[in-house]
């Protein structure tokens, strides 16, 4: 019969205990003891649900302590000279230093996981020689049938992706790292086996993307490998998030299942499955319910989808599982109980989830009738939402299609803006500035919850937040900063705070998802057309202005980030979202020239993490993505400066994108990634304003100013000093008020030893 599983599950808790419980030892509220005895608490009641949910094959291992890819890391003692690491198990204090680096070294690079906003820790190879430390897979074995009696499905980073996600090596020593690997895998496979293991999942997700390093001769090798060191184990080689590049060769391998993801890569999938078949020695992992959306499953298409997948996989060679790892969805729709009831009824999160594929492994054994009632329920639960007249706003659309012809180009070029922008702001050379955030303590978010409970009135919480842009205008004015900001300390997420304040959205009350380590973020909900009802940062914004005679930044949420930060309606198509938002956030950036703001910043960090998986859906979506920038910013005077910010990607490959965007000047991350973007720029020229972050704002310490000193002048080799701006990487928001005056005293200086240098020079 078919049987069910998921690749994963939320780490977080309900309540987002395990954020609590990383945070508390942090800052050492919690000994090492106590935090191990938490964390496994946290675990055992995730299994624990998972048990009481009838899910078939439940996934151990999955749990991490702060990120699944430096979790292998850590297991094969692939820690960066830096730490000073010794060999054995590797000691908290340097697994978690690793992540947020420590007052002696930096942290490893921190990007996306393929396109979504959850972020990995990037091992780092060079200068390391791969050893077993521990065993992980087999201690969350262990303990989920010791403990439980769960019979678990292992999870294990498998090898090509592992190697995908890493850096300091070269890609023609590809072979020879897999030398390194191999027999540490083997050695976990056997163990495993051993124990009593049934099945084990190792993640593969790197096969969805073309690439050398994943030949069909390296995975023969690999997996006829593993089939040799555990030949009674079984594997599932799991893909997800798009559709296989090279399935011909995948279902040749000597596995016993293959995971396919029918969400995102459903029709490649599937003409696939339909071209080729499927080996009849092997089960098939049919990712059926999509993991990363909250919306509920159509079941009749779930159904429908079962009956063409039946015509060349049995029932009882069948896994109904999720399409990917539960972990980029919320843990339940329990307690939504203050969302529109139409909207509530169209959710589905991970609990939901389990509910879902249970039902459709149902339907694969017995046939779509033993799950009519259900399915009706779905469909009018989706109709009534499709039908509901937030989705169906003429005005909107009219505005949309009007707008969206033009291609939104600004009146004058770049070279042409540029020394109308200089002649009116006079700004030094290499000028200072921030991304945007200022220190959000504990007493900015008591205020907020004060209001928001109603404790407060508005005229004392806006008060309060006067007090605090006074305060930090005039820290800006007194560490020197070129260009100040009023520091948003009347925002909670950058995304959530244009959300209230558009229509077409909607918030959850418990909605949260890892984003990186214990940093946690509750996406808005776009389920309607989105639309402009007033101003929404002028206020704060020009009071700044009217506290200091140099200029403060306007800065706004761009239409592509809110949209890939969101969790999005799917009736429409994304290009159409990004429209309506660049649209309404139009009005905004208008709003705030009109009161006298003329540098305005328009972040989009997560332009480059919605890049289709896929190279030839690449282009269309960078064209539209680009597009609905400038739509956004194309209305404003030549004098008027646009900023943008991008961190946390790998941005090297869509640099000509990001100049196409065609803001006067973009601020970057590289400090986090050690510099590695200003070697592109060493072959590659750009045109306009730039600003490479100097230094890495989510690590606890302060940079010396040699640190940043030696990184603009490596930058200044490949840049021209008369368009380079000097900032952090990104906004200081979670950052504590001493460390960051303390940094940003270190970034001004910095910032005048290089003007005497460029000047020494000329």
């Amino acid at each position: 019969m078919a049987r069910s599983s998921i690749l994963g599950y939320p780490r977080i808790g309900e309540k987002r205990e395990w954020k609590q419980a990383l945070e508390a030892y942090w800052s050492g509220k919690l000994d090492e003891e106590a935090f191990r005895g938490r964390m496994k608490e946290i675990r055992l009641d995730r299994l624990r649900k998972l048990q009481a949910s009838g899910i078939d094959l439940i996934p151990v291992g999955d749990f991490s302590e702060y990120d699944h890819v430096l979790d292998t890391a850590a297991m094969f003692g692939i820690v960066p000279k830096r730490f000073a690491y010794h060999g054995g198990e590797v000691h908290p204090s340097i697994y978690f230093g690793i992540a947020r680096g420590t007052k002696e070294a930096a942290a490893s690079e921190m990007t996306k996981w393929f396109n979504t906003n959850y972020h990995y820790i990037v091992p780092e190879l060079d200068g390391t020689a791969p050893t077993l430390t521990e065993n992980r897979p087999l201690r969350a074995y262990l303990e989920a049938k010791e403990t439980l009696g769960i019979e678990g499905k292992p999870v294990l980073l498998g090898p090509l992706t592992f190697l995908r996600m890493s850096k300091g090596y070269d890609q023609a020593d590809t072979d020879a790292w897999l030398d390194r690997l191999l027999p540490l895998y083997e050695q976990v496979l056997r163990e495993l086996e051993q124990a009593g293991a049934q099945w084990v999942q190792i993640d593969e997700p790197a096969l969805v993307q073309a690439s050398d390093i994943g030949s069909s001769e390296r995975l023969s090798r690999i997996y006829g490998r593993f089939a040799e060191a555990a030949p009674r184990l079984n594997i599932m080689l799991q893909t997800y998030f798009e559709s296989v590049d090279d399935y011909e060769a995948i279902i040749e391998l000597p596995v016993q299942g293959i995971g396919l993801d029918f969400a995102h890569g459903r029709d490649a999938n599937l003409s696939a499955l339909r071209k080729h078949g499927f080996p009849s020695d092997k089960v098939l992992g049919a990712g059926i319910v999509d993991g990363r959306g909250i919306w509920k499953a159509s079941l009749a298409n779930g159904c429908k989808l079962l009956e063409d997948i039946a015509r060349f996989v049995p029932s009882d060679r069948l896994i109904v599982q999720s399409s990917c790892s539960l972990l980029h969805v919320p843990v339940t729709v329990q307690g939504e109980d203050q969302l529109p009831q139409t909207l509530r009824h169209a959710l589905s999160f991970a609990d939901e989830k389990l509910e879902e594929i249970a039902l459709l492994a149902r339907a694969a054994e017995l046939g779509a009738g033993a799950i009519a009632a259900e399915t009706q329920a779905s469909e009018a639960a989706l109709q009534a939402l499709n039908a509901h007249e937030t989705r169906n706003r003429k005005d909107v659309q009219a505005a949309v299609s009007e707008i969206a012809v033009h291609e939104g180009r600004r009146d004058k070029p770049f070279a042409e803006r540029q020394p109308l922008q200089q002649a009116k702001w006079q700004l030094p050379l290499l000028p200072t500035t921030t991304i945007g955030s200022f220190p959000q303590t504990a007493d900015v978010r008591k205020a907020r919850q004060q209001w928001r409970k109603g404790e407060w009135s508005k005229e004392r919480y806006d008060g309060f937040i006067r007090e605090q842009i006074d305060k930090w205008v005039g820290l800006q004015e007194e560490i020197g900063l070129d260009v100040l900001v009023h520091g948003e300390f009347e925002r909670t997420d950058m995304v959530e705070f244009f959300g209230e304040k558009l229509a077409g959205f909607a918030f959850t009350r418990g909605g949260w998802v890892q984003s990186y380590g214990s940093r946690c973020v509750k996406p808005p909900i776009i389920y309607g057309d989105v639309a402009f009802e007033g101003a929404m940062t002028v206020e704060e914004t020009a009071y700044a202005q009217s506290k200091t005679s140099r200029p403060v930044k306007g800065m706004l949420t761009g239409p592509v980030t809110i949209m890939n930060w969101s969790f999005v309606r799917e009736d429409i198509a994304r290009e159409q979202i990004a429209y309506q938002l660049a649209f309404a956030l139009r009005q905004e950036v208008e709003a705030l020239e009109t009161a006298g703001i003329g540098l305005i910043q328009v972040d989009e960090p997560a332009v480059r993490e919605g890049l289709p998986l896929k190279r030839e859906a690449q282009a269309e979506y960078l064209a539209w993505a680009v597009k609905a920038f400038r739509l956004t910013t194309c209305t404003v005077c030549d004098t008027t400066q646009i900023h943008t910010h991008m961190c946390y990607c790998e941005f090297h490959d869509m640099l000509g994108s990001i100049e196409a965007m065609d803001a006067d000047v973009i601020s970057i991350e590289t400090s986090r990634s050690h510099g590695e973007l200003i070697h592109h720029f060493e072959t590659q020229s750009y045109p306009l304003g730039i600003g490479l972050g100097v230094y890495d704002i989510h690590s606890p310490r302060v940079p010396r100013t040699g640190e940043m000193t030696a990184m603009i002048g490596r930058a200044l080799q490949a840049l021209d000093p008369a368009l380079f701006w000097i900032n952090p990487d990104c906004g200081l928001k979670t950052r504590g008020e001493e460390e960051t005056v303390a940094a940003l005293r270190n970034m001004v200086e910095a910032a005048r030893a290089a003007r005497r240098s460029v000047a020494a020079t000329v």
